[in-house]
């Protein structure tokens, strides 16, 4: 081969391979695998040891609806002397959890996920579809406990909320819209949200990471791959997600999950205060200054707040050494707290600093068991209730902490019922309840109120 053949083939090969680079734009445009021969970080590691701790939940509820919309007249039916004609009708929902105990099979993930549902069936990232038992759940902190058979599962490792600082970096992990093991990730965008409406007890992780319909328990974990948060709820004023999320502090869930396990409910003390924000005005007014945020509006008689001194007026500085910044960050720290927690109240009263100390109380503290009426009734605290309403004075027996699958339980009652009739008869106070009880013998049904709900319970 001569020399002018062998450089038209040199230059030949050299336009085709530079052709061949040219037309790959996908491969040019993707980021390299290195910079200074430093791999680039990822996510990928982490998500491998955490993801088959995440679990989808979908669940099934039963509801029992009139066969025809005129059967729901009551005037209708009585007028065409007609039986009530029910037919079962069912809805489902889809959420996801997290695997925070892998030897006790034990679940985390919302109430809401899971409330009122007949079914829950909860599926892993391997594919297998486990039948789940609600240990307990708690509407006013949104947290559920799970149970679902214990073999070859994988556990999240636990971290720590209260260590988190404005600009962390974090992951979310869940079913967006049914898409299971979906990831997203974000910073944490602030700390201690509350006053917005969505739990009873609020001191939400905000986060941009894109949380969306199905995220609902799922976990939120820090760039180790810690639990950080359950995924709880978003802000969406058109419907979609715009980058505002809201997580469930993993300190919070912590301390709901053990009185879950312990009780299969949270059971809540009482301190007997009522709080505000300290406006400017107030704080001038009560010659506060700057030394604190918070106010108490009125205190309950005979409560364990006025035992300890506190008074209207009252400016609280700091609760066991945590600075009081604002009220309903303060209703959610006390109102978390066990029974016997001691409390140590730093307060500003007529410009002088002082400390109180006092501890949560038992609100049932003046409750009988159940037991000592009716053996049917076991495992339940009753008290009488007096309670003025809008159509005059409401006398009932009221309900307080009910042992999981004692006999009460098993009758239905539940703690915050309102008894207002035994087998078909109304009963004033414990003193008439356990006169029905000794007469007829037997429970047959009960009438209760729940919640806005009147609900009537029978023995089978």
């Amino acid at each position: 081969m001569n020399a002018n053949r062998f450089r038209q083939l040199k230059h030949l090969a050299l336009g085709v391979l530079f052709l061949s680079f040219s037309s790959a734009n996908p491969v040019s445009a993707a980021l390299p695998l290195a910079v200074d021969k430093e791999p680039l970080p990822s996510l990928a590691p982490m998500l491998e040891r955490v993801t088959p701790a995440v679990v989808n939940i979908s669940t099934v509820t039963k509801i029992e609806v009139e066969t025809h919309p005129l059967l729901s007249d009551p005037f209708f039916r009585r007028f065409f002397d007609l039986p009530h004609q029910h037919r079962e009708r069912e809805s489902q929902s889809l959420g996801s959890g997290v695997i925070v105990d892998a030897e006790q099979g034990l679940v985390l993930t919302n109430h809401h996920v899971v409330a009122q549902a007949d079914e829950i069936d909860v599926r892993l990232r391997d594919g297998r579809e486990l039948s789940a038992e609600l240990v307990g759940s708690d509407s006013e902190t949104d947290i559920a406990v799970l149970r679902i058979p214990a073999q070859n599962l994988t556990a999240v490792a636990m971290g720590d909320s209260d260590g988190l600082r404005v600009g962390d970096f974090v992951v979310a992990i869940g079913s967006p819209f049914g898409l299971s093991h979906t990831v997203t990730s974000g910073i944490v965008s602030a700390l201690g949200r509350t006053d917005l409406g969505i739990e009873g007890f609020e001191s939400f992780i905000q986060t941009d990471a894109s949380i969306n319909p199905g995220n609902s328990g799922g976990p939120l974990v820090d760039l180790l791959g810690r639990l950080v948060g359950i995924n709880t709820a978003i802000l969406a004023p058109g419907g979609g997600n715009v980058g505002i999320g809201f997580a469930i502090p993993v300190a919070m869930v912590r301390t709901v999950a053990d009185q879950i396990l312990e009780h299969g409910e949270v059971r809540r003390g009482l301190f007997g205060i009522a709080v505000q924000d300290l406006t400017p005005e107030l704080a001038q007014a009560l010659g506060a200054g700057d030394g604190g945020r918070v106010v108490v509006s009125s205190v309950e008689p005979r409560s364990a707040a006025e035992t300890a001194g506190l008074r209207p007026g009252d400016v609280i500085v700091a609760v066991n050494g945590r600075p009081a910044v604002g009220a309903a960050a303060l209703r959610t720290q006390v109102g978390l707290m066990r029974v016997g927690t001691p409390l140590e109240l730093e307060l500003l009263r007529d410009g002088k600093r002082i400390l109180l100390k006092s501890a949560i109380a038992d609100p049932y503290a003046a409750y009988v068991d159940g037991g000592r009426l009716a053996p049917v009734l076991g495992g339940a605290r009753l008290g009488n209730l007096i309670e003025d309403t809008g159509s005059g004075r409401l006398l009932a027996v009221a309900v307080g902490t009910v042992d999981r699958d004692s006999s009460a339980w098993l009758a239905g009652l539940r703690e915050g019922d309102i008894l207002l009739e035994v087998n078909r008869e109304r009963v004033r106070n414990l003193e008439e309840l356990k006169y029905v009880l000794d007469r007829s013998r037997a429970l047959v049904s009960l009438r209760i109120r729940r919640g806005d709900q009147i609900v009537v319970l029978r023995r089978r």
